[in-house]
């Protein structure tokens, strides 16, 4: 009964709550998710991106002082400053995939 109830209150309140919350709590999951996936990480160098994960689709060149590289994965892009990973970024709207898969 109790589950019922929970159903149903969930079913009339839907509607009446803002899209932004429901978008949150997308962006919430996918946060979650991409802290499981394998993504190069702060620190490695370019030879180690490349070696764990395979040539990137696009390499920008470097730009600014200190030279800042990016280079577009399928999922994701990752930034360079010299020859180290400052961040990995998800690629908007990409699928995020676990890295169990």
């Amino acid at each position: 009964m109790t589950r019922m109830f929970l159903t149903l209150t969930v079913l009339l309140i839907a509607p009446l709550v803002s899209p932004s919350v429901w978008a949150d709590v997308l962006l919430i999951e996918q946060v979650r998710q991409a802290g499981r996936m394998a993504v190069p990480v702060n620190g490695q160098t370019m030879t180690e991106v490349e070696a764990n994960f395979g040539a990137a689709v696009n390499k920008r060149a470097p730009v600014g002082e200190p030279p800042i590289t990016s280079w577009t994965y399928e999922h994701w892009t990752v930034y360079f400053e010299y020859d180290r990973v400052l961040f990995t970024v998800l690629n908007k709207g990409e699928v995020i995939q676990k890295k169990s898969e």
